[in-house]
């Protein structure tokens, strides 16, 4: 059987490598192949291109060659891991995804919609998760963890109006898509995953 592909969508500092670790730690518990990726990365091709583009030092970066890496890396993640452990039975836990596209590159860069689309289609070969759950915390909030724990990259730099949008985007998203669904992040991190847990556990009573 086709395993199942989770994603995990939210603001820099809503927690959702937390997140995405407890929930690996969780299928693993009940003897389930978990595979824990993030975007952009998670293959070695992938972890140079995120060196690219988050380095604080690429400032003059155009949206268009943001956007193209940022396809390119998942073009390889999805081919090279993505697929062969779904089509291997693993459930694929993914750090953002598609939706990330939208909410950084069309909502808040402002780039078309129908290229964003058209570049995702390419990438993933038709390939979205099967639920994706947004972290769903004030911009503000989040910005200021992110300053706490460690000196902020590039897409970080671009300051609380930047994510202002970003968020935005993610609401806009959320609303649109019955397979996104929000998770209030501004609790304690158990709070947050057992909220996680108990709509995964509907999913799987449903199907």
């Amino acid at each position: 059987m086709r395993g199942m592909f989770i994603s995990i969508e939210g603001a820099d500092g809503a927690g959702k490598s937390l997140q995405a670790a407890k929930l690996s730690q969780y299928y693993k518990s009940r003897n389930i192949n978990a595979v824990l990726l993030r975007e952009p990365g998670a293959t070695r091709i992938g972890e140079l291109i995120r060196n690219i583009i988050l380095d604080k030092n690429n400032n003059e970066m155009n949206p268009i060659t943001e956007i193209l890496l940022f396809a390119a890396a998942r073009a390889q993640i999805v081919r090279e891991v993505i697929k062969p452990s779904l089509e291997a039975g693993s459930v694929v836990i993914c750090e953002r995804f598609t939706d990330s596209t939208y909410a950084y590159q069309h909502y808040a860069r402002g780039l078309d919609k129908n290229m964003v689309q058209t570049l995702n289609e390419y990438a993933t070969g038709g390939l979205y998760p099967d639920l994706t759950f947004f972290l769903d915390i004030p911009p503000e909030v989040a910005l200021s963890r992110k300053k706490k724990q460690a000196s902020l990259d590039r897409l970080e730099l671009e300051g609380l109006l930047f994510q202002q949008k970003v968020y935005e985007g993610y609401k806009k998203i959320s609303s649109e898509n019955n397979r996104v669904i929000t998770i209030n992040a501004s609790r304690e991190p158990e709070e947050i995953f057992l909220s996680i847990i108990k709509e995964i556990t509907l999913k799987e009573e449903i199907q």
